[in-house]
């Protein structure tokens, strides 16, 4: 049976930039089909919350710029759920306003926030974590974050830091946030099994969070308190147009998370990935004997290993003695690029802007 005061904010913002060529400022990773499984990122995400979120109660927060492709990817949804962002702000001005949105709502309401791209392939035990970090935070004054048990020294990832002896069944107390650490401290941390890796998935109340802004980032509460009453009302985009250019860049896990001391974590394992690259992705795509993760329906292969092939079903691709090679074909970018470059995407992508402009992004 379904909560009515469980509520989902998946957000969906996010330009995607390691997923080009594939993944453009127009139409990034959340809206395409990156694993070639038949159902696109943020589909996929709504998918896996309406098993135990009531589906009125699933909102997208996304940018002005993809209110239509997300009405087009997801019909069911109702039209008030999709929140409009009128600029990128990070992630504490888009929990914000849905939260201060919702408090006028059910103020009694408990929120999940999640980003709209991760892969997560055990759904069921996501389910069971996410129900108990609901029933935590019903009757704790908390902040939960869900925590990946990692299974290698990954620097990709921030790191979370808990205590050994749990204040509940499977919630344990926060000690300490970690960015992207070096390889040799990541290893440390790894061993230690004090550590776990940040999924930024967060589950609060939502009267809880709301406290948390006005006690650690005041200004951005004093600008979303002022503008109260308009919310849910034919009034909220122009208040949230003023209150926007005003709000602060920062991250929840900076702002917020990071300063709070009832700050707490369940350790989980449900096959997730953030899917930050193309080399993640073809760690989580079908793979032939040796090794290339293929979608694209006329590809051919000959003395090739390893490779992250992505290409359009329509085109013939013939490819003969590439080793650990990225390639994705769109229908004006080739990118042909070696795996372990994959991080400098990113300045490719700058030089891309810097000779050609903006056309190719």
């Amino acid at each position: 049976m379904k909560n009515n005061n469980h509520y989902v904010a998946i957000m969906a913002g996010g330009i995607g930039s390691r997923f080009w060529p594939m993944s453009r400022t127009s139409y990034p990773k959340q809206f395409l089909d990156i694993l070639n499984t038949g159902r696109t990122l943020i589909q996929g995400t709504y998918d896996r919350f309406k098993k135990f979120i009531p589906e009125e109660n699933i909102y997208i927060v996304t940018s002005e710029e993809y209110v239509s492709i997300v009405a087009e990817q997801l019909p069911e949804l109702r039209k008030e759920n999709i929140v409009a962002e009128p600029s990128r702000k990070n992630t504490a001005p888009c929990v914000a306003y849905i939260s201060y949105k919702l408090r006028e709502i059910n103020d009694k309401g408990a929120l999940i926030c999640a980003p709209a791209d991760h892969l997560i392939l055990d759904e069921t035990a996501f389910t069971k974590v996410c129900l108990e970090a609901l029933s935590f935070v019903n009757h704790h004054k908390a902040l939960i974050t869900l925590g990946i048990k990692p299974h290698q020294p990954n620097t990709g990832y921030g790191y979370i830091q808990f205590e050994q002896q749990p204040a509940s069944d499977n919630v344990y107390k926060v000690k300490t946030f970690t960015e992207k650490p070096t390889l040799e401290l990541a290893k440390t941390f790894v061993a230690s099994g004090e550590f776990l890796w940040n999924a930024g998935i967060f589950v609060w109340q939502v009267s809880n969070i709301v406290r948390a802004f006005e006690k650690h980032l005041p200004e951005i509460s004093e600008l979303f308190e002022s503008h109260r009453t308009d919310f849910n009302t034919d009034k909220e985009k122009e208040a949230i147009d003023k209150i926007y250019p005003q709000c602060t860049n920062i991250s929840i896990d900076y702002g917020i998370m990071e300063k709070a001391d009832n700050v707490y974590i369940i350790p989980s394992s449900f096959g997730w990935s953030d899917l930050g690259t193309w080399n993640s992705a073809h760690e989580n795509m079908e793979k032939d004997y040796l090794g290339n993760a293929v979608a694209g329906k006329n590809v051919i292969v000959i003395d090739a290993t390893g490779n992250m092939i992505h290409v359009p079903d329509e085109k013939l691709v013939l490819l003969q003695g590439l080793n650990d090679y990225i390639i994705v074909d769109t229908n004006d970018v080739l990118l042909i690029c070696k795996k372990d470059k994959e991080q400098e995407i990113k300045q490719y992508v700058a030089e891309v802007k810097r000779n050609k402009g903006d056309k190719f992004l």
